[in-house]
Parts: C-alpha cells; structure tokens; sequence
C-alpha cells in the first residue's frame, strides 16, 4: 500500500500542510535538500530522483516552440552513413539520412507526424519493424518520454501529441497512467526490414552544443 500525505510528511520532515501545497502544484519553491528528502521517503530510484529535481526546480517556461536544426548539423547528419536523425524536445523528428529514412521512413510521413512516438506507437508498418519486441520498445519510449512532457505539461503541443498516441494506440494509455520514468540511455534494437530482413543495431544519442534541445540518434549495425 502507498503512503498516506501525512507519513510521507513526517518521513520527509516537513509540514503536511506545506506536502499538500506542493503536491497540488500551490506556489511553493522547495529546496534541494527538502526534494532530496522527499525522494527517500518515497523511496524514488536514482532516475524517479532526478525527474523529481528537475519538475521541482524548473523555471517557468514559455509555450513549446519546434527546435530549428542547423544546416551545418543537418548536412553532417546527412553525410553519415549509418542510421542517424535528430529529434528535439517533443521527439519530432528534425532532420534524417537517407540510411534513416530507409529504415524508419521519415521521409514519407505527414510533417505534421513525423514523430519518433507517433512513427512507433501509431502506425502498423513499425509494430512489424519491431516484431515481437514491439510493446518492450514502445513501452519504454513512453517512460522515457514522461520525463520531457512533465516539463511541458499542459502545453497545447505536447497535449495534441498525448490526443494523437491515445487515437493510434490502445496500449498507450495503460503504460502512460503508470507515471513510469525511465532514462535515456544506449542500447541495442532488433529491427525486422522488409527487404533486408532481421538487423540488430547498437544505438546511442547525443546532445547538440549548437543547441542542447536537439538530440542526435546514431544507430551502428552490430554484425
């Protein structure tokens, strides 16, 4: 069973009063050391930890704007010759290869949804690229996700990307109320190409200094 407010506030050492303004998002501004405390009381893991410093410490921020890739990024993400795209805070994708492209079709998708969420989440043609490993993959897209959107939440953006998975995925809505938080990190996909057949990549990301919004994916096949 969970906790109730008042032992959470007692194992955190503050005032329930105070717990409850800051549960319900009330203007309060806790310190470090007071987050620090309440990540122990409810026994956060090193990732739900750093989700809860980032909600609490977060400036105010202004509405979602789409991230604008640098020619000189998108042309040396053009000359890779493994897969590569780069994605900005909503996971849009912002610019591809043409390796990319063949494996993710980018390149076909509406502007408007061209997505990493929606290309996996949505349509048919990635639940066969993924296989039997499709609902693993996508389920830990959504948890890696939550961290961004809890920044953002409540903005039209994110909230018309939230309308669109719940339209084009039963699945999504189970996964998302969990409240699961995971973090990026590298890692290996198998992927079942139409034409080439079963490929198995080792993929990591990294952030741009042109601009730490944008993310580059960089996929290198395994032999």
């Amino acid at each position: 069973m969970g906790l109730r407010r008042e032992e959470v506030a007692q194992l955190a050492g503050i005032g329930v009063d105070w717990y409850i303004r800051l549960e319900q998002g009330r203007s309060v501004t806790p310190s470090a050391a007071t987050v620090s405390a309440l990540g122990r009381a409810l026994k956060l893991n090193k990732t739900e930890l750093a989700h809860l410093k980032a909600l609490a410490m977060a400036p105010d921020r202004k509405l979602f704007t789409a991230e604008v890739v640098p020619e000189t990024v998108r042309r040396v993400v053009e000359a890779l010759n493994q897969p590569a795209y780069i994605t900005g805070r909503r996971w849009d994708v912002l610019a591809w290869n043409a390796a990319a492209d063949d494996l993710f079709g980018f390149g076909s998708a509406p502007q408007d949804s061209r997505n990493t969420l929606i290309n996996v989440l949505t349509r048919p043609s990635a639940r066969r690229l993924f296989g039997d490993g499709w609902a693993e993959e996508a389920r830990r897209m959504v948890a890696q996700f939550r961290a961004t959107h809890d920044l953002f939440s409540g903005d039209p953006a994110f909230q018309a990307l939230l309308d669109t998975l719940r339209a084009g995925c039963p699945e999504f809505e189970g996964w998302w109320e969990t409240h699961d938080v995971r973090d990026a990190a590298a890692g290996r996909k198998l992927i079942i190409h139409p034409q080439q057949g079963r490929l198995e990549f080792e993929y990591a990301t990294f952030q741009a200094n042109d601009d730490p919004a944008l993310k580059l994916v960089i996929y290198t096949p395994r032999y």
